[in-house]
């Protein structure tokens, strides 16, 4: 007995009750998201290289209207993503947002890390990166002031740094969903405990962290909602095209993370999760103490409600800390990616940020 092909399914089909064709259209239409359409193409924003270092490329982006903001933006994102978070896709992207509301927009893209990279340490990304990074966007924008901007754990990288350059013309500082107490950081902290998590013995053997590891984890801190609802809200919502859409987009980006070099992952879980030595002024990056008390520029600080990466908490501690004079702590009711993606962000968010530099670089 042959399966039926399409003209005999059809024809099965158009004896049924109009609820049955109803289900099996839906069904068809979900396997064709899963396993027939392309991937979307992301970060679609006009750029262009004006810098590089090894794998790292600094983009400076090109919006179709006359840069009217003077102080430039240098943005810099996780370890463990690929840049276009920040610029998914046309109508929900923060980069194409900001340059569309005249900012100077610059992004510094870490590369992908390969074994050979398994001995970088964040010493090598915050103080041989990033400063090079700042130096070239001032040349380039010709301006005497730099934003900076950091997504999750950028973010903690970017405070780091302006902790160790109080010298440097950094005017504004926004973080967004980046940890900075990690004294409870939720489940992270009963699993990453050194009595039971061999950190050395991991990082020995593995030399770079795969990225399906890091993605496992981040979805067990919400197991049924991170494994099944997708599926779920995409079967539920097939119909909505604009939604599917946005699903394909979301799913392109949560499956393709980057590996973490070996050393610097030892670092950020040893010294951040295990001893919490950032918030209690105990890190020191090649030997020189960071005290985040030394940053002094404008802060805008932004946490998720729902954000089981970095929880409130975790962030909203940077405010606590820092010198600043000016310095603000928003939380918005959504979680750790639809903070910087999707309809919050896009209504929400993304205006936040534009009007706060606004205001803050004249």
């Amino acid at each position: 007995m042959g399966y039926p092909n399409s003209k005999e399914m059809d024809s099965w089909l158009n004896t049924m009750p109009e609820e049955v064709k109803t289900s099996y259209q839906r069904y068809q239409r979900v396997m064709d998201v899963l396993t027939k359409e392309p991937d979307p193409i992301v970060g679609q924003t006009p750029k262009e290289v004006i810098w590089t270092k090894n794998k790292a490329k600094l983009y400076r982006y090109q919006p179709q209207m006359k840069k009217t903001n003077s102080i430039p933006i240098l943005m810099i994102y996780a370890l463990i993503n690929k840049p276009y978070i920040l610029d998914l896709s046309p109508g929900n992207s923060l980069i194409e947002h900001l340059t569309n509301q005249g900012h100077d927009v610059y992004l510094l893209d870490w590369g992908t890390a390969g074994y050979e990279d398994r001995h970088m340490k964040l010493d090598h990304y915050i103080l041989d990166y990033i400063p090079r990074a700042v130096k070239k966007v001032l040349k380039t924008s010709d301006a005497a002031e730099i934003s900076l901007f950091g997504y999750c754990m950028g973010g903690t990288m970017t405070s780091i740094f302006a902790a160790l350059h109080p010298e440097l013309p950094i005017r504004n500082l926004v973080c967004m969903t980046s940890p900075f107490d990690f004294s409870d950081a939720g489940l992270y902290t009963n699993w990453l405990d050194e009595r039971y998590f061999n950190l050395d013995k991991l990082v020995d053997t593995l030399g770079i962290i795969p990225p399906d590891m890091i993605d496992f984890g981040n979805k067990l801190l919400n197991p049924i909602g991170n494994f099944y609802g997708p599926y779920i809200s995409l079967a539920d919502r097939v119909d909505n095209e604009n939604f599917v859409n946005n699903w394909k987009f979301m799913q392109k980006w949560l499956s393709d993370g980057i590996p973490f070099p070996g050393e610097a992952y030892r670092q950020w879980i040893g010294e951040f999760y295990q001893h919490n030595k950032l918030i209690n002024d105990e890190l020191y990056i090649r030997g020189r103490k960071v005290e985040l008390s030394k940053i002094t520029a404008n802060l805008l600080n932004i946490a998720g409600k729902k954000d089981v990466i970095a929880a409130p908490k975790q962030v909203e501690a940077l405010n606590t800390k820092v010198s600043s004079k000016n310095k603000t702590y928003h939380l918005a009711n959504t979680g750790h990616v639809s903070i910087v993606t999707g309809r919050t962000a896009v209504n929400e968010i993304h205006p936040l940020i534009d009007k706060w530099l606004t205001e803050n670089s004249h």
